[in-house]
């Protein structure tokens, strides 16, 4: 809130920095008020006396630096009038260059062994790094009229020396000094933060006052200072989290949905009394704790997650079976229109005739013909067909259901927000929803991410799974092994296997989504690469197609491409000729990661693994070795050694426990906006907090949180923390939580 007495958290930066200002700050961060400034805290602490390591910047990005002026040289331009004014910089070791033009006046600013904080864009210009767009904030130098004592000077000096200079994320148009200046304007006018976190909360973890916080973690005098800064910081931002997970999961408990309960001779008990194969302990259990939740008066939020391969689509067709046993339709949400159909085939094959007959289950995607989609739309609106499956078709306006009691999403991070809740709208009461993901979450990333959810595991596979062998296949450092990936290939086709071979684009020009997981240094192709090396094209399946057709080792087999640019007929035959054995390799993108299902294909070639993240890579290895055949995972990759793209690789390769790699993703790559709609990396919106290292602070977090709840669930009687909610949810990511 903004009061008369002065500058408040809410209170707009236009009236304290200018117009000007608050605009560049607002266009390269999208922070509009004092609150938000004060949260965009340094990235690193500098020191006067510490230099930046000139060969790790990385190139083509903006960075701030702190380093020393190793030499000036002031030249006159011979072809034209005016001067070139050059500075080398240095760390002690490597150089970069700045250069001035018609700014012979710095000649007499910077001299050599002064020191300072530089920032630009870091590129390279004949070999030579340079920073280009050059700003500077030189240190204090001596003063010679200063009259104090020279013990006294020697403190200040040191004192100096040591004190931490907080170096911000900045922007093109924005530097880190600039934001600095901002942020102690704001400082000096600000009156009071109120601290959401309450006294007795705040008193029990010795943590500081939110103001006092504010100040030190911006204007620390030593390390101290900001490390118990952002201590405090870190445990206010958790609590105000999970204060908001929480919170949507009450609002979620109060909503009243229709009971779904099995009854004796429906569904679900005949088809267990017909499945030829025991469930799995895990897929018991949480199928209890499934039936458990469609019996309550309030709409389950469950989320399964499981290996790939271990049986989470029958648990869900079990929650189906139980919902049609009280009259209701399920509706299955898939990602993709060749996961759809397969879908309709498993379910139409497990449920047999007779089951089939009656359930009537339908697939309804865009890809239809006006008259399937007529029969479809009739057979929903009806309550003839109680199974439904289909895409993003199913989220259009003309869709009904006559009666709609469960919701089941294929891979989450599939659907937008929007997508998932128009599906939702569907139903006469709250449906029941259950989320499947074959991407293994970790415990701190649910316990962040999915707070308000009920989170069942089945990690143990169906009894006859063969084992998948994953070998790393570089390029950078055995070029030769490239012919051995087609002959290996080519072996296993002989023993009457089929394969599919992973490119991340269509052609040489289009990529099938965006690839995920990945930092943007690395989009631009400069991952495992030296600086200035152009990027190699990405595979892609168009040319690999005719590439493996011409291959003397794999001529005579029989080779189809499937991509996101084909019909979904198309893609259809493609896939339904590879599951009859018509087909003996598949050249693909992403667009059979998930849920494509063909016990006899044994093989797996990724090629250009580096460009996928490691649950994208576990997930594309899912497809073979689902059967008896012993499954064989290829990773070729020129990404070298000791690069991050390198060790997403090499990840995969060490393990196929995919909560192992879940782990390791999440140490890899950011966490994600955990409360707004960028759920799965780019940008974090965790500011100070990292739910790996900060798992057991989370934890206190919630629980502190939860007593709040329990005793004042309006919080009417802990207003800052109410209105830290407001400030920390924009509409946004409060239409995130409300939906989600």
């Amino acid at each position: 809130m903004t009061s008369e007495g002065g500058t408040q958290l809410d209170t707009k930066l236009a009236g304290l920095l200018g117009g000007r200002t608050a605009a560049a700050i607002q266009k390269s961060f999208g922070i509009v008020t004092v609150g938000d400034l004060l949260s965009h805290y340094p990235r690193r602490y500098a020191r006067r006396g510490e230099l930046t390591a000139l060969d790790r910047l990385p190139i083509n990005e903006n960075v701030t630096i702190v380093a020393e002026v190793r030499k000036t040289t002031l030249r006159q331009m011979k072809a034209r009038k005016g001067s070139i004014f050059e500075v080398s910089l240095t760390d002690g070791v490597g150089f970069v260059s700045l250069t001035f033009f018609n700014q012979a006046w710095r000649d007499d600013i910077l001299k050599p062994g002064m020191r300072g904080i530089f920032a630009g864009k870091i590129s390279l210009y004949q070999n030579q790094l340079q920073l280009a767009h050059p700003t500077y904030t030189l240190f204090n130098e001596d003063n010679p009229e200063d009259e104090r004592t020279a013990d006294a000077l020697s403190a200040e000096a040191k004192r100096i020396a040591e004190q931490p200079i907080p170096i911000y994320p900045a922007s093109a148009t924005v530097t880190s000094m600039a934001l600095q200046k901002s942020i102690e304007l704001v400082l000096d006018a600000l009156d009071g933060a109120e601290d959401p976190v309450p006294p007795a909360v705040a008193i029990d973890r010795g943590l500081l006052a939110f103001d006092r916080a504010l100040e030190l973690v911006h204007r620390p005098a030593a390390d101290r200072d900001w490390l118990r800064a952002r201590d405090s910081l870190r445990y206010q931002e958790a609590f105000v989290m999970q204060t908001a997970l929480l919170q949507r999961r009450l609002a979620a408990h109060a909503l009243k949905a229709a009971p779904r309960v099995a009854k004796p001779g429906g569904f679900l008990e005949r088809f267990d009394a017909m499945l030829p194969f025991t469930l799995t302990a895990d897929q018991q259990l949480v199928g209890s704790e499934i039936e458990f939740d469609l019996a309550r008066h309030e709409p389950m939020n469950r989320l399964v997650q499981g290996e790939v391969g271990s049986g989470k689509t029958l648990v869900a067709l079990r929650a189906m079976l139980a919902t049609a046993d009280s009259g209701g339709q399920s509706a299955l949400l898939a990602p993709t229109e060749v996961l759809a159909s397969q879908h309709l085939r498993s379910i139409v094959k497990i449920l047999g005739p007779e089951l089939s007959a009656e359930l009537l289950p339908t697939l309804h995607t865009g890809q239809l013909s006006l008259a399937e989609r007529k029969k479809a739309m009739l057979r929903m609106v009806s309550g003839q067909s109680l199974i439904v499956i289909g895409t993003h078709a199913l989220l259009s306006e003309k869709v009904t259901f006559y009666d709609l009691g469960l919701v089941v999403i294929d891979e989450q991070h599939r659907f937008g927000v929007e997508q998932r809740d128009s599906l939702r709208r569907k139903a006469l009461y709250p449906p029941h929803v259950l989320v499947l993901t074959a991407t293994p979450i970790p415990r701190t990333v649910a316990m962040t991410v999915f707070g308000d959810l009920d989170i069942s595991t089945i990690a143990e596979l169906p009894a006859g799974r063969q084992g998948i062998t994953t070998v790393t296949v570089p390029l950078a450092e055995q070029p030769g092994w490239s012919s051995r990936i087609w002959t290996r290939m080519a072996e296993e086709i002989a023993l009457g296997r089929q394969a599919f071979v992973v490119c991340p684009a269509i052609d040489a020009s289009v990529t099938e989504e965006p690839l995920e997981d990945l930092d943007e240094p690395e989009l631009t192709g400069t991952a495992g690469r030296p600086p200035g090396v152009a990027k190699v094209p990405m595979a892609s399946v168009l040319e690999m197609t005719e590439r493996i057709r011409s291959n003397p080792v794999l001529s005579d087999y029989r080779i189809e491409s499937l991509h996101g640019r084909m019909s979904s007929e198309e893609k259809d035959v493609v896939m339904q000729a590879f599951a009859a054995g018509d087909i003996d390799v598949i050249v693909a993108t992403t667009v059979i990661e998930v849920g494509v299902d063909v016990p006899n294909a044994s093989t797996m070639v990724v090629l250009d693994a580096d460009r996928f993240g490691i649950s994208q890579l576990h997930q594309l290895r899912g497809r073979v070795g689902r059967g008896g055949v012993p499954g064989l995972c290829l990773l070729v990759t020129r990404a070298e050694q000791e690069t991050l793209a390198r060790q997403r690789v090499d990840a995969v390769t060490a393990t196929t426990d995919g909560f192992e790699l879940a782990q390791a993703d999440l140490e890899l790559r950011r966490e994600g906006n955990v409360l707004g709609l960028n759920q799965s990396g780019g940008r974090s919106s965790l500011r100070l907090l990292r739910v790996v290292a900060d798992a057991d602070l989370i934890g206190d977090a919630r629980a502190a949180a939860g007593e709040i709840l329990d005793t004042d669930p309006t919080l009417s009687g802990h207003l800052a923390l109410k209105e830290a909610l407001a400030r920390r949810l924009d509409e946004e990511d409060r239409a995130f939580l409300d939906k989600n």
